[in-house]
């Protein structure tokens, strides 16, 4: 057993060491400035009649829609450090989780941009209500992720002990499987969704919202891969207060999952609440600890 975790130990440090995480951030970057580019060069060339699609392309009626490539980039580096942050702690995890989802929500805001229309009443118009929602949303979010955060960094640095240690191989070894079915399943979709793009033109109704792409799958197998950390944690642990803020946790995630298959008010307030939830719980859980 205690080979089985050595071996966790030095492949996950081996995979996500310090030198591989800089390269994948130079990476991000140089592939977030390159996509902006070629977005913006696409939009342009399509605003002078230089080519034309055989599909609805509104990414590709506004400048601003641009800054949806680069936020989208951005948002698979974060999706890496959430697999590497996963075996530090449940509440490091979800609360890299909670930034995710807000980025989300401000890259969708650049690619509604162009839906926009300011020649009707405000309200009357959905796509107009929906920049209105999200703007809100993006703040609040904003505000409770700082109050969890600000709460996570409360939390008292546990010493490594040798049940502690083989927990951490554990959740080591879920990152390294979630790893390449993460890399799959991204392909997979992006996939799916440009052939439905282009060999689907006549039900453009029926097809998949791009800002759910990949991401409605992905909190699928983190709800999964929660789950399974939290059955592990049952072996490690007996404590009632830390099994709940685990579940809690766990809740956190299927509510933000839940979010994608909603639009509107409904989208932002499922979200608001997961992060609310999780709040609530990180709360109640330090004020169990301290009376112990």
């Amino acid at each position: 057993m205690s080979t089985n975790y050595s071996f966790f130990d030095l492949t996950f440090e081996k995979i996500f060491s310090d030198e591989n995480q800089k390269r994948i951030e130079r990476a991000t970057l140089w592939l977030s400035i390159i996509g902006f580019i070629i977005h913006l060069i696409l939009i342009y060339s399509k605003k002078f009649n230089l080519f034309h699609t055989p599909f609805e392309a509104r990414l590709l009626e506004d400048p601003i829609s641009a800054i949806y490539t680069p936020f989208s980039i951005i948002l698979v580096y974060e999706i890496y450090l959430l697999i590497v942050f996963l075996p530090r702690s449940f509440t490091t995890a979800v609360s890299k989780q909670f930034e995710i989802i807000s980025l989300i929500i401000i890259r969708r805001i650049f690619g509604d941009i162009p839906k926009i229309e300011l020649n009707v009443n405000w309200f009357e118009f959905a796509a107009n209500r929906q920049l209105i929602y999200d703007l809100a949303g993006v703040l609040i979010l904003y505000f409770l992720i700082y109050l969890f955060n600000q709460r996570r960094e409360k939390l008292p640095k546990k010493a490594l002990n040798e049940r502690l240690k083989r927990f951490v191989s554990s959740k080591r070894a879920v990152s390294l499987v979630l790893l390449p079915v993460l890399i799959f399943t991204s392909i997979y979709s992006a996939t799916s969704w440009f052939i439905e793009l282009f060999f689907n033109t006549q039900n453009f109704s029926e097809l998949k919202d791009i800002n759910a792409v990949f991401y409605n799958e992905f909190f699928t197998i983190l709800i999964l891969a929660d789950v399974f950390i939290l059955l592990l944690s049952f072996q490690y642990t007996e404590r009632y207060s830390q099994l709940i803020r685990n579940t809690g946790f766990v809740i956190c995630t299927i509510l933000i999952r839940l979010s994608f298959a909603t639009t509107g008010l409904t989208n932002v307030l499922l979200i608001l609440s997961s992060v609310l939830f999780g709040l609530l719980i990180l709360r109640i859980y330090q004020a169990i600890e301290k009376q112990h």
